[in-house]
């Protein structure tokens, strides 16, 4: 059984970690509404692209440029997204475990954003490629390096394929984590499937069964593909490095705001069997000083 000095210095121990977990829940509750911020911002322009150029892929045919069509290596190259720093949950777990559980073929190659990544990759002894330090919060000119990096070992022709593994954020308790291809053009899924979205305005129009569009070209197709297509990559993994540093923040604030409330009723625990205990040694004193009283009778 504990003693109460035992007690007490447990009870300033929890004490002193819930002041640290509620310091940094108010710390990820400050970044996570930035993140959040530019992750929700820009979904419409990427979504739109991703549409424009969906619809540009069934009317150009595969050939026009090569992003349109399949490489013809058998190689998958994975990029995956995860955060510098741990205390944010099953965050990184959840992704790493859907990957492992992927079937992506028998020759994959994997390119890392996040430390976590590259470590249990490392430890997992798969082909890793590149890492790519990105700091928070994420700039565009520091993604643009990784989309070169990334459009020019897919135009080699030795990968057929082009996915990200990131976490794809709803809100701050729902993330998802997901794998988009993102070369060849494909349908990409931002911000998770909403079941409330465009509830109230009729039925939400899907891109593939949508209208045909009929699009001109100025000042030709080839000049228009080789422009937009690079920015295309660029500012969709732009756009999944925001979601998946949105949920990260979300995911922090999240378990550090249970570790603080568990602090807390820890606290309370200990509190009731300090009390407890020193309740018990007064009495066991008053019955000996008074049990002494009697003997001198």
């Amino acid at each position: 059984m504990p003693s109460t000095r035992d007690l007490r210095r447990r009870i300033k121990s929890v004490k002193n970690t819930a002041q640290i977990t509620k310091a940094m829940q108010l710390v990820a509750a400050a970044k996570m509404k930035k993140a959040q911020d530019q992750a929700t911002q820009g979904r419409p322009y990427a979504d739109l692209m991703n549409k424009v150029l969906v619809s540009l892929k069934e009317q150009a045919g595969e050939n026009t440029h090569p992003f349109f069509s399949p490489g013809k290596g058998e190689k998958t190259l994975v990029v995956v997204v995860t955060s510098d720093k741990g205390l944010c949950g099953a965050l990184n777990t959840n992704l790493l475990r859907k990957l492992t559980q992927t079937d992506f073929g028998a020759d994959v190659e994997y390119v890392t954003i996040g430390r976590k990544g590259a470590g249990s990759l490392a430890r997992l002894k798969k082909n890793l490629s590149a890492d790519f330090p990105i700091k928070d919060p994420a700039r565009f000119l520091e993604l643009r390096t990784v989309g070169k990096f990334l459009q020019d070992r897919f135009l080699t022709g030795e990968y057929c394929r082009l996915l990200v593994a990131f976490n794809n954020f709803v809100n701050t308790v729902t993330i998802i984590p997901s794998i988009e291809q993102l070369l060849p053009i494909n349908t990409v899924t931002l911000g998770g499937k909403r079941s409330y979205e465009g509830m109230g305005a009729g039925e939400v129009e899907d891109a593939s069964t949508g209208p045909v569009l009929e699009y001109t070209f100025e000042p030709s197709t080839g000049e228009v593909f080789a422009t937009i297509l690079p920015q295309y990559v660029n500012n969709t993994l732009y756009q999944m490095v925001l979601e998946a540093r949105a949920s990260e923040h979300s995911s922090r604030m999240v378990a550090m705001k249970n570790a603080t409330d568990n602090a807390k009723q820890m606290l309370k625990d200990l509190s009731l069997e300090y009390n407890k205990l020193r309740q018990a040694a007064i009495t066991n004193e008053l019955l000996e000083i008074t049990t002494a009283k009697m003997a001198l009778e």
